[in-house]
């Protein structure tokens, strides 16, 4: 099939956002995006000083597909409905349009590009842990999110569900995905008691699906000031722990969610946790993983590690999104050379909240 160039924005060894231009053919398998709205994640400052595309949090619409491409639609019709009557099928669309108009398939991907479909990681729905997976920051780096379009096997792309704007969804494709993995894969149940540690782009999301789960959600954050907002997005208690020498918390947790940028004082949150609870370090740093041993082993306790999900995991997360009406709370960029710079270096500072989301021109 014929292939196309588009604008890419890229990290480079100075750490300066550059424009470039990448060429891509649209193979059979694949659908070319015209992306519309792209998210920034903490990760993506690992790598703005690498000569790739950035951002790993994309949606877009549906603009070609490879001759076996069998899911995804360029073009699809969205009926007229009258005051009295509902159409009596469902369709994945973009939500800004008006009825009767048409407009390609909304679409998604997160960090996860390809894998080999064939190995036992694969064959029990583990796609993540494919030892020749392709995933963000160590394949396609000529292409991303921060860009005017991009080209993805369609076996690794997603259907944005009606009633999930554009500018939600992206988030989602990494941070909501992160969070629901561990919830989700781990057992974790409505009867739980469930901590989250720090209140930003992975925790404030953390809160909401494991309330919307049904679990009974602590939430710890440094100070007061973010009390009212983790009570309104779901959480039952919640503690400030600057200056703390001990955490009274009464019940334990079962489980404890760490999204804060740096590791807690387990000295502090180990006596929290209840006896065989589970430990999720869910974010991404550099160095090494420490923890009291004695504490560890005593109790029973589990550190289970996390990364995004496989596709399933992925699907389930968008349509439990959908139905509970979970939302990322986001900050808008544009989707531009200078807007890019700017995500990225508010977010250097700490001054997003709680997600950057770039838009396209014109989306």
């Amino acid at each position: 099939m014929t292939g196309i160039d588009f604008t890419v924005y890229k990290g480079s060894p100075s750490g300066k956002i550059l424009m470039g231009s990448t060429y891509k053919d649209v193979r059979p398998d694949e659908v070319l995006l015209r992306i519309t709205h792209a998210g920034l994640c903490g990760t993506d400052l690992h790598y703005k000083n690498q000569d790739m595309v950035l951002s790993h949090e994309g949606v877009g619409v549906v603009e070609k597909t490879g001759s076996k491409v069998a899911h995804f639609k360029v073009y699809v019709t969205i009926p007229r409905v009258s005051p009295v009557t509902k159409p009596t099928f469902l369709v994945y669309q973009r939500t800004d349009n008006w009825l009767g108009t048409r407009s390609g398939d909304r679409a998604g991907w997160g960090f996860l590009h390809d894998a080999c479909l064939h190995c036992d990681q694969c064959f029990s729905g583990n796609e993540i842990f494919c030892p020749k997976r392709s995933i963000y920051g160590g394949a396609n780096l000529d292409q991303g999110a921060f860009a005017t379009h991009a080209v993805w096997k369609e076996a690794f792309l997603f259907h944005v569900p009606h009633g999930i704007s554009s500018a939600d969804a992206a988030p989602l494709m990494c941070a909501g995905a992160t969070v629901f993995n561990a919830l989700e894969m781990h057992g974790v149940r409505s009867t739980d008691r469930v901590g989250v540690v720090g209140i930003g782009g992975l925790g404030h999301l953390a809160i909401q699906f494991a309330a919307k789960m049904g679990c009974d959600v602590v939430v710890f954050s440094g100070t007061d000031s973010k009390r009212d907002e983790a009570m309104a997005l779901g959480a039952k208690e919640f503690y400030a722990t600057k200056g703390a020498k001990k955490l009274d918390i009464g019940r334990p947790v079962n489980y404890l969610m760490v999204t804060a940028s740096a590791s807690p004082d387990w000295n502090l949150y180990l006596p929290a946790i209840a006896p065989m609870g589970t430990i999720f370090p869910l974010t991404v740093t550099q160095g090494d993983f420490s923890i009291p041993h004695m504490s560890l082993a005593s109790k029973g306790l589990r550190i289970q590690g996390g990364f995004c999900p496989s596709r399933a995991l992925h699907v389930k997360m968008l349509r439990f999104a959908a139905l509970h009406g979970i939302k990322p709370v986001i900050q808008k960029f544009p989707l531009t050379l200078e807007g890019v710079q700017e995500a990225i270096d508010k977010l250097e500072k700490g001054q997003i909240r709680y997600r950057g989301v770039l838009v396209a021109p014109g989306a």
